[in-house]
């Protein structure tokens, strides 16, 4: 059963450990296709994942194929499936930079150009809320912007996207504009860009960037 997006979603998994957003077995990445979510097993070192190991969950959390128990953050993710329909696929990390920022529960304002190009508006911070619930998600739909990306405090990163490719862009990106943001914060004390620059070039490159 769905083949091909396990591939995919094995795939986007050894990316984030490529990219160092993600340590032996933290974070996850899910995609929901039909009434499915197929997520990473718990606990699975990177080095040990295989793509037989994904598992499909229904939208209840009952695994409908896998023989692995499924990540602990699999209702937080079933949770933000159900309430943001335009969400296809959810990473989860503790990418260092970005949950630096989650840790002092501060959210990360658009210093420079890059952040704008890929979020247009700041990063926000949620409440704190415990892991193996409902919670987190709660906490992340009280607070989630335009950016679809949420610093979960005292804990880490949520992306979300319409696709794989798009949240692993996105959790990619997240990281380096925090690393960005922490390194300027210790030389002086960056003024954000004006909003409406911020959306201008949040626009352009949505409607340029890249080929079609």
């Amino acid at each position: 059963m769905y083949e091909d997006l396990k591939k995919e979603l094995y795939k986007a998994h050894m990316n984030l450990e490529k990219y160092r957003l993600v340590a032996y077995t933290s974070g996850n990445v899910s995609v929901k296709v039909n009434n499915h979510v197929i997520i990473k097993p718990s606990g699975i070192p990177y080095d040990q994942l295989k793509v037989e190991d994904m598992v499909v969950l229904d939208m209840e959390g009952n695994t409908v194929e896998g023989k692995l128990k499924p990540s602990v953050d699999s209702a937080t993710h079933l949770y933000l499936y159900k309430n943001l329909p335009d969400v296809g696929s959810i990473i989860h990390t503790h990418s260092p930079y970005a949950s630096a920022f989650a840790l002092l529960s501060q959210p990360i304002p658009v210093y420079s150009t890059a952040h704008a190009d890929v979020f247009g508006v700041q990063v926000p911070v949620s409440n704190y809320a415990p892991v193996g619930s409902e919670a987190i998600g709660k906490a992340v739909i009280e607070v989630v912007n335009q950016a679809k990306a949420v610093l979960l405090s005292k804990h880490g990163v949520i992306v979300m996207g319409k696709d794989i490719n798009e949240t692993i862009r996105k959790a990619i990106f997240l990281e380096e504009v925090a690393q960005t943001a922490y390194l300027a914060r210790t030389i002086g004390n960056p003024e954000p860009l004006d909003e409406k620059e911020a959306k201008r070039l949040y626009e352009f490159h949505h409607s340029n960037y890249g080929q079609k």
